[in-house]
């Protein structure tokens, strides 16, 4: 057993998710008016497109899978990826809780003049996800993160389609937060700002604050 928990103790990392949760739908039911508009010319001139939901989805697979693959294969990218993630995500809840904000851009589906799967799956994400605590899009953060740690990675360096394929979703991610109008420009270059910003503390050669005494592990 202290072998095991020797080898698995980053997973403490992960009791973080419970405290954002718990935080972050707080401030959901704390954030419901008297909140500032995050809107632009920009946003009028994107079309709505339902099919976009299938990348925004993806987007809860794509965090999950990202971070179980290093938390099991690699331990130093794991932390890293944590620490990119876990304050990118904090500075987002101390964001939304002293500058609540929000936006008024969503479609009205009824409107449409058609109805699919895609449509439907759109309404049930209105009907449990608020237009309110967008600034910066977490989605957009995360995404770019996942993103981030898949091209550092030195067990990827040579996996040309992962890499790809980890581009890809998270540019098709990001534009799915517009073009669903859950997120307005503002709120996606906002989240692209503070992914530099946490890049360059997290991933410069001279970064060195993680005990030197966790090295790089691998199960295979």
């Amino acid at each position: 057993m202290k072998q095991l928990f020797s080898k698995y103790n980053h997973a403490l990392a992960i009791l973080y998710l419970p405290f954002y949760l718990v935080c972050f739908f707080w401030l959901e039911k704390q954030n419901t008016k008297d909140v500032f508009l995050v809107e632009s010319t920009l946003d009028h001139y994107i079309p709505f497109c339902e099919w976009f939901i299938i990348p925004y989805v993806l987007w809860f697979g794509y965090v999950a899978v990202t971070i179980a693959y290093f938390f099991f294969t690699n331990k130093r990218d794991f932390i890293r990826l944590c620490i990119f993630l876990f304050v990118g995500m904090t500075i987002c809840l101390g964001i939304y809780y002293l500058w609540p904000n929000g936006h008024h851009l969503r479609q009205d589906l009824s409107t449409l003049g058609r109805e699919n799967i895609f449509t439907r799956m759109v309404a049930y994400l209105y009907s449990i996800d608020t237009s309110t605590n967008v600034c910066p899009s977490i989605h957009t953060y995360n995404s770019i993160g996942c993103c981030i740690a898949v091209f550092k990675s030195s067990t990827l360096k040579d996996k040309k389609w992962i890499r790809g394929g980890a581009l890809l979703l998270t540019v098709s991610i990001c534009l799915s937060t517009v073009f669903l109008k859950q997120h307005s420009v503002i709120d996606v270059a906002c989240g692209l700002l503070l992914s530099l910003v946490m890049y360059l503390f997290s991933y410069l050669p001279k970064f060195e604050r993680i005990p030197e005494q966790i090295k790089e592990t691998s199960t295979t």
